[in-house]
């Protein structure tokens, strides 16, 4: 049913404006209107805080529906599911659960994630943004840079370093109001893809936020980062699949109508290859990123499992654009095809929620440690 939805949403409503969104480096704003009508905005949460209530292999379909349209609005949608009403969900109070999650859950307002700084990407660990407790309130400085969602956000999921003398020990996370004083979003950065989505640099000098608004408690900002990539990795998965599945498709009907030599290119081994290639890695793809999702559904760990299928599903979606670009030839290397757009999109599924190198580490020292 979910897969139903979201494709009939896709196909009929996102994909025909995906160009122009990119063309123009536009927000879709009406395009994630209708997410929230259709529950999308916060599919894993729980129906008393306005949610969908719906698994997270629900939540990964549906993300990979939304991404083979257009990989940008997927963006807007990873990041609020994951990346603000997951850490809430799970790690909130309940007034906090009260307050921040049914806005967030029915589009009525949007989250981001402050994390990366300039010298705490790979490195999470090293967060230099500080939180000092005077009264009932933090006393917030610091910088954060390649923030998704941070132009048209109004909440903000932030770490902060509470212990200048402990290294992730001394990390807290604090759920911020974007329009607090001293709070400031930087410019849209210019990017090669998903490019409708914002990317901002965040500035913070001296934002008061309540004490109420920690997240968890002091100390607790390294775990609640960590599992909460665990569950945007799942994300970024099914985000690369729905990519590469449309790059896939887009190939296989181009090969049956590109004519060559007398006949479609498609009767050429060598494109067969290509294509039986692609189909391949994409499902293997595919069976990695449920299973991880299979695996959080049950309370089980999943931190190697969801580090496996983003690890997975990145590098096939880069090879299958790759490989569909080749197919297309010159008309591949064009803008007047899609193709050239999802070879860009995919490129940065192999970067954020942690790099192809840091999924390696993350599933060999899971080994290490067994």
């Amino acid at each position: 049913m979910i897969r139903d939805m979201c494709r009939d949403f896709a196909t009929s409503e996102v994909a025909p404006l995906a160009r122009e969104l990119d063309s123009n480096r536009r927000y879709p704003a009406h395009l994630v209107k209708r997410m929230a009508e259709l529950g999308l905005m916060g599919v894993c949460v729980p129906e008393e805080y306005g949610g969908a209530g719906m698994d997270t292999i629900s939540y990964a379909i549906a993300v990979e529906e939304i991404s083979r349209a257009c990989a940008s609005t997927a963006v807007v949608l990873i990041g609020n599911n994951s990346l603000a009403c997951s850490p809430i969900s799970s790690f909130g109070n309940e007034p906090q659960k009260k307050k921040y999650l049914p806005p967030l859950a029915k589009g009525e307002k949007l989250g981001c994630f402050g994390l990366t700084e300039p010298h705490a990407g790979s490195d999470a660990g090293n967060v230099q943004t500080t939180a000092k407790l005077e009264g009932d309130c933090y006393i917030v400085n610091g910088d954060k840079i390649f923030t998704s969602n941070a132009a048209e956000a109004h909440i903000c999921i932030l770490f902060v370093r509470t212990d200048r003398a402990r290294r992730r020990r001394g990390m807290s996370t604090l759920i911020v109001e974007m329009d607090t004083p001293g709070f400031t979003v930087g410019g849209n950065m210019e990017k090669l893809g998903v490019r409708a989505s914002s990317t901002c640099d965040l500035k913070l000098e001296n934002v008061k936020v309540p004490a109420e608004n920690l997240l968890g408690g002091e100390g607790d900002g390294y775990k609640i980062a960590m599992k909460t990539l665990d569950s945007g990795r799942i994300a970024i998965a099914a985000q690369a699949l729905g990519i590469a599945t449309a790059a896939f498709e887009k190939a296989l009907q181009f090969s049956k109508e590109r004519i060559q030599f007398g006949k479609p290119i498609s009767a050429n081994q060598a494109i067969q290859w290509m294509l039986a290639d692609m189909a391949t890695e994409i499902e293997a793809a595919r069976w990695l990123t449920c299973h991880a999702a299979w695996l959080k559904d049950h309370g089980r760990p999943c931190s190697r499992e969801a580090a496996m299928a983003k690890l997975k599903s990145s590098e096939v979606s880069n090879f299958v654009c790759n490989k569909a670009l080749q197919i297309h030839g010159g008309y591949g290397y064009t803008e007047d095809y899609h193709v050239e757009r999802h070879l860009r999109d995919a490129r940065i599924t192999e970067i954020y929620e942690g790099t192809s190198e840091i999924q390696r580490l993350v599933i060999a020292h899971s080994y290490l440690r067994d």
